[in-house]
């Protein structure tokens, strides 16, 4: 049991640290523009804000969403006292929660890879740039999909589908609304409190990823909380003290967005009943990440010899 909760806390964390990259490079830019008190009321605050209320409160809304007969005081009475009727309950709408999720990852996946701009570590990458008519057909034809296995296997999935679908779109809105928005806080007339105000926005657009993710690792509420409050709290360090470190490693955002695409895979297959060993998820987490890890070494190490 403690060697469970141990491997799934630490792929959660690194998930978490891992796709929270971008994130932490914006974070680093804005709050260089601040002095070093605000600075230091964003690490302290902004992680409490960041682990407590964003990461410890966002899982018990997804799982309210996914069965939203139950009152919050009955989900949280199944996440940490253990009630049998109400677990019972949240165990048939697990199908709902992991197809909502599956659907938002894959479609966080594919948006990256073939709309953003991106550092290419393989040339079908580079192919796919922008093929924006390519992304809507491979949309259109993995929701047909869904839709016609859904209709057959639990109709309430089809909805679920849609949901993620929703969410990914809402999202991916706010997301782009606050990085343009970051721009201009870069300049140092914007008053600090508008930059700590903004930073927290973003890092609660950032954190969805993250605690949809976390549902591929375990439906544990309790790890989590704990697994993703651990990644939050990394990430805030190393925004402060080793962000320039970091931004050496070209290719870890391509590690997260394959972690989120697999992810995304194993949530919507388990939702039509496929089993994997609790220990699948994180090491594919690990695994991708020591993949581009050494890539992002390679190409430093080829840059510093020329």
């Amino acid at each position: 049991m403690f060697l469970h909760a141990l491997i799934v806390i630490i792929g959660l964390c690194l998930f978490e640290i891992i796709t929270s990259v971008d994130n932490a490079i914006i974070n680093a830019n804005i709050l260089k523009t601040l002095e070093i008190k605000y600075r230091r009321f964003f690490l302290v605050w902004g992680i409490l804000f960041a682990v407590f209320v964003v990461r410890g409160l966002l899982p018990f809304a997804i799982i309210w969403l996914a069965a939203p007969s139950l009152s919050l005081g009955e989900v949280f009475q199944a996440a940490f006292a253990g009630n049998g009727e109400v677990a019972s309950y949240l165990s048939t709408s697990k199908p709902l929660l992991l197809m909502g999720g599956g659907t938002y990852l894959f479609l966080v996946f594919l948006s990256w890879l073939f709309l953003e701009n991106n550092n290419f570590a393989f040339k079908v990458e580079k192919f796919l740039k922008n093929k924006v008519k390519s992304f809507y057909v491979i949309v259109v034809l993995s929701i047909s999909l869904v839709a016609t296995l859904s209709w057959y296997h639990n109709r309430y999935m089809l909805l679920a589908a849609v949901i993620g679908l929703t969410v990914f779109t809402g999202v991916s809105a706010i997301k782009k609304n606050t990085e343009k928005t970051g721009k201009k806080l870069l300049n140092p007339a914007v008053s600090a409190w508008s930059k700590i105000i903004y930073l927290e926005i973003l890092d609660a657009s950032f954190s969805v990823d993250g605690v949809i993710g976390a549902f591929a690792f375990t439906m544990s509420v309790p790890f989590i909380i704990i697994g993703n409050g651990l990644g939050a709290i990394v990430v805030r360090q190393l925004t402060m003290r080793g962000i320039n470190i970091i931004t050496k490693f070209v290719y870890l955002k391509n590690g997260a967005m394959y972690s989120i695409g697999i992810l995304g895979l194993i949530m919507t297959s388990e939702s039509f009943g496929a089993e994997y060993p609790f220990w699948i998820t994180p090491l594919a987490t690990v695994i991708l990440l020591m993949i581009f890890f050494w890539r992002s070494l390679h190409v430093s190490a080829k840059i510093k010899n020329n």
